[in-house]
């Protein structure tokens, strides 16, 4: 092991001297009280480490000691329903060992627990020829995750000895023949954070990622194994979107990555996912998260780690074929902490302070996510989507952590405060915002849910544009100089508005919204403005149109319970034929 000494402390920048034999990346011990860090920069003998604990105390003269292996995750049972820091340290175990709520520096505490026995059920058989990512066997993890024990992506040869029963993550649970000799495995795996999971191939997005937010799923849709980002200013609403996608999005596994946000934030966080009530299955939440907390006190150099640790964690449920859902909140704080060690360091900067590479840290993040055919015979399918929420100071875009973010991604949801202070939620702009998937994705749902979906969506969009233009007439020489059919079309786009895109995330019925009803209430809205814009023309009165009693009911329909929406629509479109007919004595309208 190489081993040196601390020449300068800066930070959570240390500088050791008499490292030649240490390689980049590099996990190292610092000090006496053996501080986890990582090596991030190396010129002849002296290393840049970044230290992911508090360093105040150290000087120069300490031992820093190299561990030869990159920082890495444990992968295997055990992971679901934990809470770990931003470098895969459980939270509930350091606090049985410190005996408080404050972290202590120093702490070894295994990711995953040692003593806790798993069921292992084989699936593989002795004799049989086997290749990285080939499964061994199962564990039931959760009532709701059944993990899949598999090879090591680097490993092959044939099942020598397999067994049954309960083990621990440490046990061997298999021996495999290569021909290098014999090699025991056992169900945890070790993987290093920087580098991605090798897969078979990266498939291209064809299905959207369900999430039953109205102005989601119709008007910017994210492909399962997409990008998206979200961003938006202090209160309006960043953090209640992924909470919702988390809970309503068609994915098997959720892993939330609170990367320095406020504690009270995070805290929200621990507290409410852990009483979340699963919709699919009933049970808890937490029955298939892994939350990764890392709050704006604790040490910054840990949240440039925390996204690398959760995506690693993703990735290895994503090549059991699973669909996963990562939540990053927020990108911009994971940015300045790129920025604090880049300035320790030295670095050129490029703009406002950022390093130049920041771009790149981005896609390098980003690129993970992919829907893709996993190593193995069996070629399962899985799923990463990654939604990252941008805090960007005072709701400016135009700073360099946004628009680098913009560049990689393909659906951006911006969040406006002036619709989150109108208590329109979610406050995603529907003037600003786009989805680059709409084109992929069109054929899918014109097949899936109604030939007439991208029709329906594209007219809606069009009203809401036209309002945009002559809300500016109005406000310039008010309502009474538009025509009467472009009233009309201010009345359906305020229907678009307030019936279809602004959605109760608290009411039980209205928080989750199946792409039926999301055509059915399209239709509806669609409905009164054509037949309405036809009957003006025929000369129906004006008023009377805008004030007919069947608007309600086309607003209440979306609290409309799934098996009531066939019957409830065919009521309510007789009845808006019957008023729009009264609204000139035309009865065969």
């Amino acid at each position: 092991m190489s081993k040196g000494m601390i020449k300068k402390v800066a930070g959570p920048l240390v500088i050791a001297e008499g490292m030649r034999d240490a390689n980049m990346f590099d996990v190292v011990r610092v000090s006496d009280q053996r501080l986890i860090g990582e090596i991030i920069e190396i010129h002849g003998d002296e290393a840049s480490v970044q230290v992911y604990e508090e360093t105040s105390g150290l000087k120069p003269g300490e031992p820093v000691e190299s561990m030869e292996v990159p920082m890495s995750v444990e992968l295997g049972p055990g992971l679901i329903a934990s809470i770990y820091d931003g470098i895969q340290r459980p939270l509930d175990d350091i606090m049985k060992v410190t005996g408080g709520n404050s972290l202590k520096r120093g702490v070894e505490v295994p990711s995953l627990k040692r003593d806790k026995k798993w069921k292992f059920v084989p699936t593989a058989k002795v004799g049989e020829e086997v290749s990285g990512g080939d499964v061994l066997g199962t564990v039931q993890e959760t009532i709701v995750v059944q993990q899949k024990i598999m090879v090591p992506p680097n490993m092959k040869g044939t099942i020598k000895e397999i067994r049954e029963g309960e083990f621990t993550v440490e046990e061997v649970v298999a021996v495999l023949s290569t021909p290098e000799g014999d090699k025991e495995l056992t169900m945890m795996q070790k993987w290093p954070v920087r580098k991605g999971r090798p897969y078979l191939k990266k498939l291209p997005p064809k299905m959207p990622l369900i999430t039953g937010q109205r102005v989601i799923d119709t008007f910017f849709p994210i492909a399962r194994g997409g990008v998206a980002a979200v961003p938006g200013p202090f209160g309006s609403g960043k953090t209640v979107i992924q909470h919702q996608l988390a809970k309503w999005a068609e994915a098997d596994i959720v892993v939330y990555i609170g990367c320095g946000e406020r504690g009270n934030e995070m805290t929200d966080v621990l507290n409410e996912f852990p009483e979340l009530k699963d919709p699919k299955t009933g049970e808890s939440l937490m029955e298939r998260t892994v939350l990764i907390a890392n709050t704006s006190d604790m040490p910054v150099a840990a949240r440039e780690a925390s996204i690398y640790t959760g995506i690693t964690i993703a990735e290895y449920f994503r090549d059991m074929g699973y669909s996963v859902a990562l939540m990053a909140d927020s990108t911009s704080r994971w940015a300045e902490a790129l920025r604090e060690m880049s300035g320790r360091l030295e670095e050129m900067p490029g703009e406002e302070g950022y390093p130049a590479y920041l771009g790149s840290r981005l896609a390098q993040f980003y690129e993970r996510a992919g829907q893709v055919v996993s190593l193995g015979k069996d070629q399962r399918q899985g799923a990463l989507s990654v939604i990252g929420a941008v805090s960007p100071p005072g709701g400016d875009i135009s700073e360099p952590v946004s628009q680098a973010t913009l560049r990689i991604v393909k659906v951006f949801w911006g969040l406006d405060s002036n619709l989150a202070y109108k208590r329109h939620f979610p406050a995603i702009n529907w003037l600003t915002s786009y989805s680059l998937y709409l084109q992929d994705m069109e054929k899918w749902f014109n097949e899936e849910v109604a030939e007439d979906w991208m029709e329906n969506r594209q007219k809606m969009m069009g009203l809401l544009q036209d309002e945009a233009e002559l809300d500016e007439i109005v406000k310039m020489v008010g309502m009474d100089a538009l025509s009467p059919s472009d009233r009309l079309k201010m009345e359906a786009a305020r229907s678009i508005r307030e019936d279809f895109l602004h959605q109760n995330s608290f009411h039980e019925v209205d928080t989750y919204s199946s792409l039926k009803k999301q055509y059915l209430l399209m239709k509806l809205v669609i409905a009164f403005y054509e037949d309405s814009a036809k009957a003006l023309s025929e000369g129906a009165s004006m008023n009377k149109l805008i004030n007919m009693a069947v608007r309600e009911k086309i607003g209440r329909f979306k609290y409309t319970l799934e098996e009531n929406l066939d019957e409830e629509y065919k009521k309510v479109t007789e009845e808006l034929r019957a008023e729009i007919a009264d609204t000139f004595g035309k009865e065969d309208f």
